[in-house]
């Protein structure tokens, strides 16, 4: 029987969002599992030498373990590349609908008959054009409307700098009544902007009308890795499990490592995420996140998005979890019967820092 070499390099990439991905790198626990193996564990954002960035959203690398928007990962699988859908997690982070100071404008049903902006990126997958639609879709229909029921005014997004720019500059001269936004950087420039809060998507009570490209967020890894190295895998996803533990414990840590993530300061971290979140890192592949995942793809597929339908449960494979679930437990029970009050395996290990960073061009 032949075996598959043992890789050099196992790659992982994360947005920069909250994940267990992003703490157990700060940590250093991701290089500490493989050290012994005599793998190396690399960010792709440390892509010099050895890989392309570009992979965060084709991932066509089949070392890489993806944690990040769901937009990118469909669009991948729908255009063939062999990944697996391994974890989905459910964060809140924020998702608002702003419009220009002073405006009446409250509430979904009053988004009736507005202009709303959408943005057109010259990428691959212009994500952040989805997440528009898909945004204001959500508002919509949360008081009975559709996208019909506006006007999609296009706003071309090349060559302005900052997320969320081109749509804010066209708020503010007035060629659209209402932006979407999304996240910490987003609660900053509608503070810079002066814009108002007409709908918090948070505060929508059905989490259907919430599903956009974080939510919920996949966690993919290549199909080449798993069939050929299925314990690195498990291994990888136990460290993540470890790492979601760890930052259930500690909220300030959680802030801190959120606020090297997301490039944001700590006014526009507090106003992204909820209180709790550093409780909700944990993936798993339950029937209501897969059902989510997969009102996504639909909705994706309909605006033009993906290439071909994706099958999200026949992607799901629930084996590495339940592995890493196994080898999780297992580290946990072996730590607490030989604990003695000494300090935490790799805490003495450098943080992530400009080599380890979650992706800063725009990414969802």
């Amino acid at each position: 029987m032949t075996h598959a070499r043992v890789p050099d390099t196992l790659w992982f990439t994360r947005c920069p969002v909250p994940t267990a991905t992003g703490v157990a790198a700060d940590r250093g626990w991701l290089a500490g599992e493989f050290a012994a193996d005599g793998i190396a564990v690399r960010s792709l954002q440390d892509a010099e030498p050895g890989a392309d960035r570009a992979t965060h959203f084709t991932h066509a690398l089949p070392g890489l373990f993806r944690e990040g928007g769901n937009v990118p990962a469909l669009w991948a699988r729908s255009r063939g590349e062999r990944t697996r859908l391994i974890g989905l997690t459910w964060i809140e982070e924020r998702q608002a609908v702003l419009v220009a100071p002073g405006s009446p404008v409250r509430g979904a049903a009053a988004l009736r008959g507005l202009r709303l902006a959408v943005p057109r990126h010259s990428v691959p997958i212009d994500f952040w054009r989805a997440m528009a639609l898909r945004g204001f879709e959500g508002v919509l229909a949360s008081a009975g409307y559709g996208l019909a029921d506006a006007v999609l005014v296009d706003v071309p997004a090349d060559g302005h700098e900052g997320q969320w720019a081109a749509e804010l500059d066209a708020l503010r001269r007035g060629e659209v009544d209402a932006v979407y936004v999304k996240g910490a950087l987003a609660v900053e420039a509608a503070r810079r902007a002066g814009a108002e809060v007409a709908v918090e998507l948070d505060e929508l009570p059905d989490p259907a009308h919430r599903v956009n490209n974080g939510t919920p967020r996949p966690l993919t890894v290549h199909q080449d890795l798993l069939d050929e190295h299925p314990d690195l895998v498990a291994r990888f996803l136990a460290v993540l499990l470890r790492a979601a533990d760890w930052a259930a414990g500690e909220p300030d840590e959680v802030a801190r490592i959120l606020g090297a993530e997301t490039g944001a300061g700590a006014e526009g971290v507090a106003g992204a995420y909820r209180p709790g979140t550093h409780r909700t890192l944990h993936p798993d592949l339950s029937e209501t996140r897969l059902d989510l995942l997969a009102r996504q793809e639909e909705a994706l597929r309909a605006h033009g998005f993906l290439a071909g339908a994706v099958d999200v449960r026949a992607w799901a494979d629930p084996e590495p979890l339940r592995r890493a679930r196994l080898l999780a437990a297992a580290d946990s029970s072996a730590t607490s019967a030989t604990s003695t009050g000494a300090p935490e395996p790799h805490a003495g290990r450098p943080r992530s820092g400009s080599r380890n960073r979650a992706v800063r061009e725009p990414t969802p």
